[in-house]
Formats: structure tokens, sequence, C-alpha cells
């Protein structure tokens, strides 16, 4: 995993805190790329996150926060454990644009968190969307409901260094794996994203739509095989590549599907495929 943030700070004396990689000005005949910013992501005390909201919620509903499932306060999920509706008080620190924290947002459950097929956690917070609007001018990240595209120009957004990675989606795994854990249809960066400790659940943006269509999790630090902090890629014929220094994310495009009015977790929804407890 791209640890919460054991070894993190080596690495930043390694990898420095400038600026993220320039980005080559996109064709006429693609569309113009959107603004990305920190504003709706958040600070954990250990990870990064955003506050996310899918296509059919409501600014009444409580609003969502998006992070690994590795982040969550209790510790990693087991493989095959699926962990939903569980108390919280965990706070989250609210982001505005130029990276300024304006708020500390607190949760009350834990949706849903399992590092089993993917890597997330959602924390229903006490606020609702249009309350977080109201008081401090900042909106949700919207969540991609299609599976995202091989050469997409993304960017992760760190809410906990406030640092900025842009790259582009290299292409996907069948199967990523790591320690105990098996990740499926991972998201596979091209090398700038050299993400670090700390920046564990940061929102993966598509720098054209300004949606978030996966969540940072991992990178092979070592080169060693398949071991923490080390995944493996794994083809469908059981072939194992193992690419040092490059990183990974999960798709979440799947989620949306299992909620339905209110925010509320369904997984017995028609087209949820998340793993069940």
């Amino acid at each position: 995993m791209n640890k919460p943030l054991l070894a993190a700070l080596s690495s930043l004396a390694l990898a420095g805190l400038g600026a993220a990689p320039a980005v080559a000005a996109p064709h006429a005949d693609r569309p113009a790329a959107v603004t990305v910013s920190y504003a709706g992501t958040v600070a954990l005390s250990n990870c990064s996150g955003s506050v996310i909201r899918f296509p059919g919620s409501a600014d009444t509903d409580p609003a969502l926060v998006l992070t690994n499932g590795h982040c969550l306060e209790t510790g990693f999920p087991s493989p095959g454990e699926v962990i939903t509706g569980q108390s919280s008080s965990r706070s989250f620190g609210l982001l505005n644009a130029s990276g300024s924290r304006v708020a500390t947002l607190r949760a009350n459950q834990v949706v849903y968190s399992t590092m089993t097929d993917t890597d997330v956690t959602l924390y229903r917070l006490t606020t609702t969307y249009a309350q977080i609007k109201s008081a401090y001018g900042i909106s949700p990240l919207t969540v991609n409901d299609t599976h995202p595209a091989a050469g997409t120009a993304i960017k992760v957004v760190s809410g906990y260094w406030k640092r900025t990675y842009s790259c582009s989606v290299d292409g996907f795994v069948y199967r990523l794996k790591e320690g105990g854990w098996t990740w499926k249809d991972s998201v596979r960066y091209t090398s700038a994203c050299d993400t670090i400790g700390g920046t564990s659940g940061s929102p993966v943006i598509d720098t054209n739509t300004g949606k978030v269509v996966a969540v940072n999790n991992t990178g092979n630090e070592d080169g060693e095989r398949c071991t923490e902090n080390n995944p493996c890629e794994v083809d469908e014929s059981g072939n194992v590549t193992v690419r040092q220094g490059i990183n990974y994310a999960e798709e979440i495009y799947q989620i949306p599907a299992c909620f339905t009015t209110g925010n509320k977790l369904d997984l017995s929804a028609a087209g949820c495929t998340l793993p069940k407890p």
C-alpha cells in the first residue's frame, strides 16, 4: 500500500516537495482540461481522501468521504472481510481550492470498507452536501460511473500532503496482489505519478471531466514480488510481472450502483458487484 505514513518522510526526502510534473498542452481536437484543485479533498490523520457524491445523490443527502480500506481507523480489513455500518467519529480536514484547511468534518459511520477486490472505505458524515456548500462554498467531487479508459490524463490529489501528481492511465491489471490481498482490474499509472505514503485514499481525477475515476492505493517500492508495499501484476494466465517504482489505484465506477436514495448502501441492488459481508 501507499502506506498511511510509514516511511513517508524518508520518501519525501528523496522525492522532494516540488511542483507536480508539467503536462503537455491538449491537442486542439481534444476537450480542454478542467481546473483540478484541492477543493473537496480532505486530510485524514494518516491518509488522504475526498468528499464525494454519486450521479444520483441529492444535495440534502448526508455527505460521503472516500478513502482506502487500508486507511480505516480500526486497522486493515482482513482478506475476504467486508465491514458495513460500523460506528465512527473520525474527523477530516476539508480543503479549499488552494489547499487551505477551512473546516473539520466528522463521520458518524463507516458505511462500507474492504480490501477485497478493491481497496475502499466510505464514511458517512454528520453534514449534508448542502450544508457544506452553504458554510464553506465547497462542492463534492462526483464519482464517474463508467469504466476509466487507458490513456486518460489524470491527477492524483493528496489532501494530506497538499500535493498533486499528474500522469495518465497506463493500463489495467487483471489481478494486483500484495501480501494476502488481491485487487481486481486495478489502474496502473504512467511513471510520473510517483505517489508516496500519506497519498493513500487520494482521489484520481480525470482532467477532462473533473470526475473521480479511481482511488489511489499502492505502489511497488523495492522490486519485491507480491509482498506488502511491493504489489505484483498477475495476468489471466497466472503470469506475474513486477514493476518497481510504478503505482496503482482501484476503480470506483461500480460503487454508485450499490447506493440508493439518500446515499444508502444496498449491496443487494441490481448491478451492485461490490464484495458482500
